[in-house]
């Protein structure tokens, strides 16, 4: 009754960390949102991010394509790939912020960052979560700043060397200094975009991957298979969630890099094709932009899809351990002298200690997931062999991870798409340059 009572009293407290807060762990967060103009948490932030989106998004790049693209100039200022240029940066821009913007209007930005749950994890989930929405932006920094140098050193140098006049303030300087600086904001923006969302999906599935490293030191305590296969389950539904919200975004993310890709494939190896690094320089930091923001997504879903697998191989290691100690072996023949039997039965969990220091050299990183450590026998003493066969059984029929329409996203997905994918550049490079 007591211990009832001390739950009741704890969860107004609970309860209370759910409800937003202007200076709470998302108030860094929200302000670069906010000055991003991305906030659509009112009427008015609601109609500035759709203008900016507009303006920066379509309007800019149409403008550039059809009034600065000089098609006149000398050889070195032609832009003969500037249409697919626009094209890749603004379609995938208009995908990743239509996906945010419903993603902050039906969800709010704590329950899609899955703040309201944390109540309910350990304090070393929510400290690691935290940390790691605190380096997001950082990430995103990492990202954009290295490609955004090169294109704002590309714009500066093609509007200084005198690659076009365009006269609209009087002042041809004056006028170039606006038109560089307007495209290098479009470019900005539609790349910001693309790599928050990638970003946002690498948070949610890190938030995930350390609830799966909590959940796994249930395998190391007593504890009983009702509460590990609800906290599983509980694990199960939140991935759910997370595929069905991304599935779109991921889906048409890979189309549009997939296609802008062979584009970009086609365009430059025509025989005709005039290559240069003034010609393919924009070309390229614009795929090497989708590139990387695809990767941050394939990534992050196969890493959990991982993760998620490491529980059933834990659980099957639980399941052996707990097996082998509870084994009582028959009555020994008394013709088997007895130290015998003791040598045999000590190479059970026999580990030679001159060789793990040599392994641990061969062997990466290990978590509570994947290692190679037995678990001590205290951890399953009061569970039988019949509920732990039906756990291990369960998770080796209940598969967890990231989806896309029913496709687990793991490595094998993954393997399969670069097969694909290799498979269509050596059919295309067949076509254009000859490859058989």
């Amino acid at each position: 009754m007591d211990a009832q009572r001390v739950v009741l009293m704890a969860k107004p407290k609970d309860i209370s960390r759910t409800k937003s807060s202007a200076h709470d762990e998302l108030h860094s967060f929200r302000s670069w949102l906010r000055w991003m103009c991305v906030d659509q948490s009112n009427c008015w932030t609601f109609c500035l991010s759709w203008l900016v989106f507009i303006v920066f998004a379509i309007v800019i790049p149409v403008l550039s394509h059809f009034y600065l693209a000089c098609s006149d100039c000398d050889n070195r200022h032609a832009r003969p790939y500037d249409t697919l240029v626009q094209l890749s940066l603004s379609s995938i821009a208009t995908l990743s912020f239509v996906c945010l913007s419903q993603f902050v209007r039906i969800y709010g930005l704590r329950r899609f960052l899955f703040f309201d749950k944390l109540c309910n994890e350990s304090e070393t989930v929510r400290r690691g979560y935290t940390e790691q929405l605190n380096s997001s932006l950082k990430i995103v920094f990492i990202f954009v700043a290295p490609c955004f140098t090169a294109e704002a050193a590309y714009k500066i140098w093609w509007y200084s060397s005198g690659a076009t006049a365009i006269p609209f303030l009087g002042n041809a300087i004056v006028s170039d200094a606006v038109a560089c600086t307007l495209e290098l904001c479009s470019w900005l923006y539609r790349t910001v975009v693309f790599f928050l969302v990638c970003v946002l999906f690498r948070l949610i599935c890190h938030l995930q991957i350390l609830r799966l490293q909590d959940f796994a030191q249930v395998f190391h305590v007593e504890s009983d298979v009702e509460s590990v296969l609800r906290e599983h389950l509980r694990i199960r539904r939140h991935l759910r969630i997370i595929s069905h919200r991304f599935r779109v975004f991921i889906l048409w993310a890979l189309i549009l890099v997939t296609v802008s890709q062979f584009a970009s494939l086609l365009d430059t190896t025509r025989s005709t094709a005039d290559l240069s690094i003034f010609k393919t320089g924009e070309l390229a930091l614009v795929s090497v932009s989708l590139l990387a923001g695809l990767m941050i997504l394939l990534r992050s879903a196969t890493r959990i899809t991982h993760k998620a697998l490491g529980v059933t191989c834990l659980a099957t290691k639980w399941h052996v351990c707990a097996t082998i100690e509870s084994y009582d072996p028959p009555d020994v023949d008394m013709e088997t002298p007895p130290t015998a039997m003791g040598v045999m039965g000590n190479q059970v969990f026999r580990r030679d200690a001159s060789s793990s220091s040599s392994d641990n050299e061969d062997v990466g990183s290990e978590d509570e997931l994947d290692n190679d450590k037995l678990i001590p026998a205290y951890a399953y003493s009061t569970i039988s062999f019949q509920k732990r066969q039906a756990l291990v059984t369960y998770f080796e029929n209940n598969r967890a991870g990231i989806t896309v329409f029913g496709f687990m996203l793991d490595r094998t997905t993954l393997h399969t798409i670069v097969m694909i994918e290799m498979s269509l550049v050596l059919w295309l490079l067949g076509k254009t340059v000859g490859i058989s």
